[in-house]
């Protein structure tokens, strides 16, 4: 038999004695007490085991092979040869897979003690077949890995423990990178591992016992080892009650050592250890296997929050459409510091603030709050700017910044005086700003308008990329500002409504707020208006809306349908990029699909007339608001002006922000069409499956490809990975509010917690957007293209997107989980006079499609009628 023993110098490959006996040559190397040992190799295990039955994995004829194996005599005696002292032994197993950084195999395999001479030949036999045994197989397969190759075993002094334990150099249960935990027992450290003792456990942290639980030692255990010359009984007696079993000493010194042992291995680790007359032995030492699985309790703390993003961005977005927005938040909000009078120092002081203003957690868009709070304490004004942020973003718990440190009273004041200076004098350029923005907006799109996207080669569609984003980058300041202001003055509206008590709950500004006519986001319910009354005044092209389902817009280029035709194409010329999810580059728009356009008309076409949006209520909630204010501010005239100019101020801002993100919506737009020209550019030049594998792609990737600085030549490898991966996304629903600790891919929780029962108990209730009780059946849509009409029931979802709008008419009211009221769907309903509610926990979990409900669009309660 081919044996290695513990003074074997030379290096041995893990695939010849297994993790556990190399890791136990490691430490002897590095100066650690291991009892004394050998090992015998894998290939040993494998001498009895015709490899036929290997390939068949016939298990059970390996076991009966092991079963009958004879040890020659001389085997034996070259074993005890190296441990002329030894009384018992330990039989340990050493698998090429075990004690590894990934798996563990704790348990699986056979671990003998107490092991006399004349035992020894059945105890390696019981570890050679622990190897082929049913529940290694099992936990083989639960874990994806590899049939058996053999095992290696080792053969150990059994040391006669005063005290045994194990210990971990990382907290096991918290996480806690900076703690060592080291539990410990009286005698065998076995009857700790095997929870038949209760164990003394010091927690230690730079060196110092934070915290000790001593156990109650009044346990007995006792090992069984049968031989030839008869049976002994080893006792263990736990008696000792309040003694502890480790002193402050040798907690340290192990806490020291499982420090050094983390530096020799690179990784956490846990140990088995025992004392005997005072000596320290080291048993084993391993990788600790569930680090992947532990956030770091003490690691950097962020909440992300999707409260109001996930109104651009539904569902999953595609790696492209995050690489692009993450960059475009970055400059936008850099120029915005800057006009905001932040100096150059503080913004290259916070450069990785900006460039994380958002997250992607399993393939969803979310705002880091740790980053927009940092943004705003730059700012003075910090706690009044967060509440305005907070209302605007649809944030429900405010993020504290346990690093905010105030500024002393002088220096806020200053930094208030010149930032009302300079928000005074961006308040009197806006109008300007806008009117210049628009202008050099529409400049440069009739540019790229003309520009034949599919003729160009791909180092010219980057080229382009990169100088239209650069344009949408220093133009974007009059949104930047607006959206400020907005935030500011409707924060400040809602503010006076309650002070001046105008509203007892505080919801007058959303009914003043109505009836806006300078919304361009209505204008699409408009326009199709307008082309379901030239349909329905032409009965040929009624007939074939009414009874074609597809080829519908190849057939309108007949010449009897032009007046549609021409109607729908400059429909699409405008509005074409104005669809669900009209921010990811990868939606399908109506500009590359015009039958999702038809299929909206038809919708229509079904209705007999549409819902709330004809009957005038935006106009009617206004008048009564506007009533309201004048009787109750009567004879009070400073009160009035002020109300009046917040008002005016409000309004103006709050449509300008709608219409300037019709701007966004356009810019994307191009963006889209740009990148899909690469995709069919790749796809051309085979280097991808199909056009719209361009999407599953970095931009940054898709540039270094092009242009040579790409680290892999293979964009298939990249784009099978991502499809997987989203699969996987695709089947999970994340949480609206996600709290992680250090590296965020590692161990934190995305997934959504349900509520609990006493959450979800009673009424429903949210914010109150568009006034308006109705009493109606409630609707679930996920995505407005599953549906065609509401025909007047209650449009329920978990957010909306201005692409909602063309089914918005045909909903007697709209229910929305997520949001805050200056989301698109609370503007927009208000614009329509459509009675609103946003931002409802729970909706989802609590309604389903049918239920009959009872909605307030003031109060924002919603109750479920159950009869």
């Amino acid at each position: 038999m081919n044996l290695i023993k513990d003074n074997h110098s030379e290096p041995t490959a893990v695939g010849k004695i297994g993790g556990k006996a190399q890791s136990l040559f490691q430490l002897i190397q590095h100066g650690f007490r291991v009892p004394k040992f050998l090992v015998i190799p894998v290939e040993e295990s494998l001498r009895f085991i015709p490899q036929q039955l290997r390939i068949e994995k016939n298990y059970n004829a390996i076991r009966s092979c092991i079963e009958t194996v004879q040890f020659p005599e001389m085997w034996s005696e070259e074993m005890l040869a190296h441990f002329p002292t030894t009384r018992f032994f330990a039989v340990r197993s050493s698998a090429t897979d075990e004690d590894g950084g990934n798996f563990s195999f704790a348990g699986q395999f056979e671990t003998k003690l107490f092991v006399s001479p004349n035992e020894l030949e059945q105890a390696i036999k019981a570890v050679w077949l622990s190897a082929w045994s049913e529940r290694v197989q099992q936990y083989r397969e639960f874990n994806k890995l590899e049939p058996p190759a053999g095992i290696a075993v080792i053969i150990q002094e059994m040391i006669d423990a005063d005290v045994a334990g194990v210990a971990f150099s990382i907290n096991p249960i918290s996480g806690h990178r900076k703690q060592q935990v080291i539990s410990a027992v009286y005698g065998l450290g076995e009857g700790l591992v095997s929870g038949e003792l209760d164990a003394d456990t010091f927690t230690v942290e730079d060196q110092k016992i934070v915290e000790q639980q001593i156990a109650q030692k009044t346990h007995r255990i006792s090992f069984d080892t049968a031989s030839q010359t008869g049976t002994k009984l080893v006792d263990v007696e736990q008696t000792r009650q309040a003694v502890v079993s480790l002193n402050t000493e040798q907690v340290l010194k192990l806490a020291s050592d499982l420090q050094h042992l983390q530096k020799l291995y690179q990784r956490p680790v846990d140990i088995e250890f025992a004392f005997a007359q005072n000596t320290f032995y080291l048993l084993q030492a391993r990788p600790v296997t569930t680090i992947n699985r532990l956030a770091d309790p003490q690691g950097e703390y962020v909440v992300w929050d999707n409260s109001n993003i996930i109104e651009s961005y539904p569902g999953l977005s595609s790696p492209l459409t995050f690489s692009f927005i993450l960059c475009m938040y970055e400059a936008v909000y850099l120029q915005f510091s800057s006009m905001m009078g932040i100096s150059e120092k503080e913004r290259n002081a916070h450069a990785n603030t900006y460039a994380n203003m958002l997250g992607l957690l399993d393939g969803r868009v979310y705002y880091n709050l740790r980053s927009w709070y940092k943004l705003l304490s730059l700012l003075p004004g910090y706690s009044l700017n967060a509440g305005f942020m907070e209302k605007m973003m649809g944030v429900k718990e405010r993020f504290e910044l346990h690093d905010y440190v105030p500024r002393t009273k002088f220096r806020e004041r200053t930094r208030i005086l010149n930032m009302i200076g300079i928000m005074i004098g961006n308040m009197r350029r806006l109008p300007k700003m806008r009117r210049d923005f628009e202008a050099d907006f529409e400049a440069v799109m009739q540019r790229f308008e003309k520009i034949n996207f599919h003729t160009c080669d791909a180092w010219t569609l980057m080229r382009l990329y990169m100088e239209f984003e650069q344009t949408l980058l220093k133009k974007w300041k009059a949104p930047l500002v607006n959206d400020f202001f907005a935030m500011i003055w409707y924060g400040t509206l809602q503010k006076l409504t309650l002070k001046y008590k105008l509203d007892e709950n505080g919801t007058l500004h959303n009914d003043l707020l109505c009836g806006a006519k300078d919304i361009i986001s209505t204008e699409p319910v408009q326009r199709c208006k307008k082309m379901v009354l030239l349909i329905r005044e032409n009965p040929d092209a009624l007939k074939l809306f009414e009874e074609a389902s597809v080829g519908i817009w190849a057939k309108l280029d007949d010449q009897k349908y032009r007046a549609i035709k021409t109607e729908m194409d400059a429909y699409i010329s405008k509005w074409g990029d104005r669809t669900v999810g009209e921010l990811k580059l990868e939606t399908i728009t109506y500009r590359q699909q015009p039958e999702l356009l038809v299929r909206v008309l038809q919708s229509y076409l079904r209705q007999n007339s549409f819902t709330q949006a004809e009957q005038h209520l935006d106009q009617k909630l206004r008048s009564a608001a506007e009533q309201i204010v004048q009787e109750k501010l009567r004879g009070k005239l400073f009160k009035k002006l002020f109300f009046n100019y917040a008002l005016r101020k409000t309004r103006d801002l709050v449509s300008n922000r709608e219409n300037l993100r019709f701007a966004r919506t356009r810019g994307f737009g191009m963006v889209r069409r740009i990148f899909l020209a690469l995709g069919e550019r790749f796809y051309a030049e085979d280097l991808v499956d199909h056009p719209r594998d361009i999407f599953w792609l970095k931009k940054e990737e898709v540039f270094d490809f092009i242009q040579g600085t790409s680290p892999s030549r293979n964009l298939r490898t990249t784009i099978t990975l991502r499809k997987n991966e989203y699969t996987e996304f695709e089947k999970r629903y994340t949480a609206e509010r996600i709290p992680t600790r250090g590296i965020v891919y590692q161990a934190n929780d995305f997934a959504y917690t349900p509520q609990t029962e006493a959450a979800l108990a009673g009424d429903l209730k949210g914010i109150g957007c568009c006034p308006g009780r109705i009493r109606a059946r409630i609707r679930v849509v996920h995505n407005p293209h599953e549906v065609d009409d509401l025909a007047g029931d209650i449009l329920v979802t978990a957010s909306t997107d201005p692409g909602w709008v063309t089914l918005f008419p045909t909903a007697s009211a709209i229910l929305v989980e997520r949001g805050s009221l200056l989301s698109h769907s609370a503007i927009v309903s208000r614009e329509m006079g459509i009675p609103c509610i946003v931002g409802i926990t729970g909706l989802l979990q609590r309604v389903k499609t049918g239920d009959l409900v009872e909605m307030d669009g003031s109060s924002g309660e919603i109750k479920l009628i159950t009869s």
